[in-house]
């Protein structure tokens, strides 16, 4: 395989294209490891489910229980974006964007994907056993969420909440993994963070909704339409709420509710950054592609003035992921060229808002 052949469409220039070994690439892609926004958007809930269960019990944060969520997350996540792409390889066929995802491209059979996924599916249960009997038996649960999640936009213009609900089960986990039950806060917690997935997916399914409509896969892009930004200030609202109570019930304090704060200035501004008129609209930025290296350093530096801050400490681990963003696409007008180097992906409307695509455009230094 040459260098960058077999590359995806909507994700070129990372890290698998350029170092990887060609035989792991496309096993690599079928697990989102080129693009690991959405391993770091599964694992947030998780930490904060963590730090919130550590704030009420008025005790450090288990860095053991991080760091297997941590594993937990990326092995998931992959197991789930196969599955999905096993589910899916027909329709991701006849999609601009994803036919040259390893399966409908033909670089991995089916077969192939299938043992992957079970590989990947084996890590996550090995990270599972370790916690208590009831956060096992929460976890096992996840599953037919994460099962269902492909077909749902086939029958349904909401599959936006049944991936909330699979995106966000980590915030079920974290509690749990301390007290071995299932508490208020822990509810509000993942009431919240569904509310947080259905507005970043919505901004997300914006891409193909043209593609989507032509062979009739539903979602909440298509549904919303030209209410879609009052429809993201009403779930971003929610999830702030939401997310607020869990935080008060749990006996949180002044740091969480600063944090908040960030989280909702964060949210607004992309709500009104989305935009679906030419040359004005971009993709949400969800977290900054180089920050997850940084949160990790900053949970662990936290962590490590805990003895002296751990009342603040525990609190800072809740909001941590509130705080970076993921630069994932900017907009620009069709033939606009902008001079620094950098790859974007460009999301080109015609003026009556109706079409929609997206193309990747590589930038010279």
């Amino acid at each position: 395989m040459t260098r960058g052949a077999g590359r995806v469409a909507d994700s070129t220039g990372n890290w698998v294209d350029g170092v990887a070994p060609a035989w792991a690439r496309p096993y690599l892609r079928l697990a989102r490891l080129d693009r690991p926004i959405g391993s770091w958007l599964l694992l947030m809930p998780c930490w904060w489910s963590v730090a919130l269960a550590a704030v009420h019990a008025r005790s450090q944060v288990n860095v053991w229980h991080l760091l297997l969520f941590f594993i937990g997350a990326f092995a998931m996540r992959g197991a789930g974006c196969t599955w999905n792409d096993i589910v899916d390889r027909d329709l991701d066929f006849q999609v601009e964007r994803t036919r040259s995802r390893p399966i409908p491209s033909r670089q991995v059979t089916v077969a192939s994907a299938a043992a992957f996924l079970v590989l990947q599916a084996l890590v996550g249960l090995a990270v599972l056993l370790q916690f208590n009997p009831f956060t096992i038996y929460v976890g096992f649960a996840s599953l037919a969420v994460v099962a269902i999640y492909p077909f749902m936009k086939r029958i349904t213009y909401w599959p936006q909440i049944v991936l909330g609900l699979a995106f966000s089960w980590g915030a079920l986990m974290g509690w749990p993994a301390t007290f071995a039950r299932l508490d208020l806060p822990a509810l509000l917690l993942y009431a919240g963070a569904i509310s947080w997935v259905i507005g970043y997916d919505t901004i997300y399914a914006h891409q193909d909704r043209e593609d989507d409509a032509l062979i009739g896969i539903k979602s909440t892009a298509l549904l919303f339409r030209e209410r879609t930004k009052p429809m993201l200030a009403l779930f971003y609202a929610l999830a702030v709420a939401l997310i607020a109570l869990a935080g008060w019930s749990a006996g949180a304090g002044l740091l969480f509710a600063l944090g908040l704060l960030a989280f909702a200035t964060h949210l607004y501004h992309r709500k009104l950054a989305f935009q679906m008129r030419p040359g004005n609209g971009h993709i949400d930025d969800l977290m900054d592609r180089h920050q997850p290296i940084k949160l990790v350093l900053d949970l662990l530096d936290h962590h490590r003035r805990a003895a002296r801050h751990d009342g603040d400490t525990r609190e800072m681990l809740l909001v941590l992921g509130l705080r970076h963003r993921e630069r994932v696409n900017v907009i620009t007008a069709p033939g606009e060229q902008p001079d620094h180097a950098r790859q974007h992906a460009w999301l080109v409307v015609d003026d009556d808002g109706k079409r929609m695509r997206l193309d990747a455009l590589q930038h010279r230094r």
